[in-house]
């Protein structure tokens, strides 16, 4: 399995406190966490951070925690797993949980399956799940509660896809997963209770990225998914917008996070970054596109760029549904446990991704 090394790794000690006492201090409203970390409103621009990330940006810059360009990648894969690990609560109850071997672009791939709450006989919506982490890091555990939450508050089943990853399997690999596991899911949803005229595709992200790409493919070939939810999608491998320069250090995904991701993912070709493959918002057919919903965060390098493709795709006709939480940063689905800000944004998210199935023309 592609994901054969993301074996469970345990947050450190002081990374387990860190994470309880962030969690306690989600049940003390923000005016008063602030006050009692003497600190004052952290204002970028007239946009003011939700003050309990804000705590968590405090500890992380206390920290020093590194870039990504400091540490071997299967370093940073371990660390990302204690980081979410520390944050992540009780996990969201959800109807069932069961693992999958899915098809992909190479071999088999593992996948998880979050079934929604629902009667008996129902056939909820279906959405193909990529999870975010430059296309290097992430795994079915680390967007574990992301996916329970949307399976719960949007009222469909979730499949979650450990795609492979770079700098072992770069460009076009994850793509070619991303495609496959969308195929899959279209022609297996009956058989895993869903509807087979709902499958969706979606992410966060990197993951994000992969989704859009896979749904412009598959609407190539005649069989759109019927949405795609971006969550802080990278849309552009070349772009230089204000927010990467505002919020490129100190917010979570630092510049050289990025550009480190980038090269692992794509190597040292440079003409490749301008495939719509990679920037799709350089595809030259997106009015063939389905439905979408695009996410940004104010605080956050990758908002501009995802404000950029949602507004590329409206241009090219499609329906857009666009939700800005300016408070939040990168990352902000993994402070659901921590942040009632991120936690409500989690929650909205999902009803307005249901909202926009319910409109979705029929894929069938």
């Amino acid at each position: 399995m592609p994901d054969a090394k993301a074996t469970s790794v345990h947050p450190s000690l002081v990374e387990a406190l860190q994470g309880a006492g962030a969690r306690l201090l989600s049940h003390v409203p923000g005016a008063a966490v602030l006050r009692l970390l003497g600190e004052r409103p952290h204002v970028v621009d007239g946009m003011t951070l939700d003050p309990h990330v804000q705590l968590v940006r405090m500890v992380r810059l206390r920290r020093r925690i590194p870039p990504l360009s400091a540490a071997h990648v299967d370093a940073r894969r371990a660390t990302y797993r204690r980081e979410t690990a520390s944050v992540t609560g009780t996990p969201t109850p959800v109807a069932s949980v069961r693992d999958v071997a899915i098809e992909g672009g190479d071999g088999t791939l593992r996948a998880r399956l979050y079934a929604a709450p629902g009667g008996a006989g129902e056939r909820p919506p279906l959405l193909v799940y990529l999870h975010g982490g430059g296309f290097a890091l992430g795994d079915l555990e680390t967007h574990d509660e992301p996916c329970r939450l949307l399976a719960r508050h949007a009222g469909m089943h979730v499949m979650s896809v450990a795609y492979r990853l770079a700098p072992e399997h770069p460009f076009p690999a994850p793509v070619d997963d991303a495609c496959a596991a969308l195929r899959w899911a279209l022609r297996h949803a009956s058989s895993l209770g869903a509807d087979p005229r709902l499958v969706g595709v979606g992410g966060d992200s990197a993951g994000a990225n992969l989704a859009t790409v896979a749904a412009q493919v598959l609407a190539g070939e005649g069989r759109p998914p019927a949405g795609q939810l971006l969550v802080y999608p990278t849309t552009d491998a070349e772009a230089a917008t204000p927010s990467r320069a505002a919020f490129g250090a100190g917010y979570f995904l630092d510049t050289a996070d990025i550009d480190a991701f980038r090269d692992m993912y794509l190597g040292s070709d440079v003409a490749v970054r301008r495939d719509p493959r990679v920037s799709p918002v350089r595809c030259p057919d997106l009015q063939l596109a389905p439905p979408a919903l695009v996410v940004t965060a104010g605080f956050d390098a990758l908002r501009d760029e995802g404000d950029e493709y949602a507004g590329a795709l409206r241009r090219a006709g499609v329906k857009v549904g666009q939700l800005r939480y300016e408070s939040l940063v990168h990352g902000f689905l993994h402070m659901t446990s921590v942040s009632p800000g991120a936690r409500n944004a989690a929650i909205a998210i999902a009803s307005a991704w249901r909202a926009l199935l319910a409109g979705a023309p029929s894929a069938a």
